[in-house]
């Protein structure tokens, strides 16, 4: 009936394993949990218990594969119609999650999203940008999703049809860090593929600290131009492609990267404070954007 497909970069996913499976084995279902490491650079040696689990595997890749090639590499060998994509650092905010998702596929959709949600408690202050950013514009609530199913951050927490996402996988050229979900969601809505939207969150636990934060958003960026300069995603897909091309069509590009120059320091000093502004977080992206799209441009 089910397969639970988990990839794993350094990160101890035993937790969130125990508990899905606990769920699945008061459900009564047929169901595997297949866990894939991603040849992590930290030994999470509590790992190893997820292949004691009945009906679970433990896999390792001998070399980094990429977020989208080890979710693509879990789909080929799961054996049930319906697929539940989630993220090591996923948790379910309920004791019926499972049971929920079951109910839903009963009806027969082709895909579902449950929702993802952030710890209302705020982390200490070198933690704390990841949580602002999550819970300002990751998380939204039942009614906002309703109102535009595909308006949707991640493609975990997602209950889609096997045959759906073999007809749509992840793009396997997108092997580092950013905006794979965008394009994963955006090939999904080209193709008609209707998400329904359920009220089934988990709860992102994720405590990146700040600085971490914005030096992987800086590869998401660098990803983001190379997907727009192969016409993989559009202006019309990205809010930061949207100002991208506001910018060039003003002829300010080499003005914001200029700026960019001038005040990087400063931006990134308000980042890593205590009080972090997502404003200032945009603009940075921005900045960052316009300074090496006009040096690949050169290049």
């Amino acid at each position: 009936m089910l397969s639970i497909l988990i990839p794993i970069y350094n990160y101890n996913a035993f937790p969130l394993v125990l508990e899905l499976h606990q769920q699945c084995i008061a459900c009564g279902i047929a169901f595997e949990i297949l866990c894939q490491d991603d040849c992590s650079t930290i030994n999470c040696i509590e790992n190893n218990q997820i292949t004691k689990l009945q009906g679970c595997q433990h896999l390792s890749n001998k070399k980094n594969l990429g977020r989208s090639s080890n979710i693509n590499a879990l789909v080929e060998i799961s054996k049930f119609d319906y697929l539940l994509i989630l993220e090591a650092d996923a948790f379910p905010l309920n004791k019926n999650y499972i049971e929920t998702y079951i109910e839903a596929i009963k009806k027969k959709p082709q895909a579902v999203f449950g929702g993802v949600i952030y710890s209302e408690s705020k982390p200490e202050k070198k933690k704390i940008l990841r949580w602002i950013y999550g819970n300002a514009r990751e998380s939204k609530d039942l009614a906002k999703r309703l109102k535009n199913p595909h308006d949707i951050v991640f493609s975990w927490n997602l209950l889609i049809e096997k045959k759906v996402f073999l007809n749509n996988p992840f793009d396997s050229s997108i092997t580092t860090y950013g905006f794979e979900d965008l394009v994963f969601l955006k090939n999904l809505k080209e193709e008609n593929v209707r998400i329904h939207q359920i009220d089934n969150p988990c709860l992102h636990q994720n405590e990146e600290e700040s600085a971490i934060f914005i030096k992987k958003s800086e590869i998401a960026v660098l990803n983001l131009i190379e997907l727009y300069r192969k016409n993989i995603l559009s202006t019309s897909d990205s809010n930061l492609l949207r100002a991208f091309a506001s910018l060039k069509k003003t002829h300010l590009i080499a003005t914001t990267s200029f700026l960019f120059d001038r005040f990087e320091k400063p931006m990134k000093k308000n980042l890593l404070s205590k009080k972090p502004s997502l404003f200032t977080f945009d603009l940075y992206r921005l900045g960052y954007f316009c300074k090496h799209a006009q040096t690949k441009n050169r290049s």
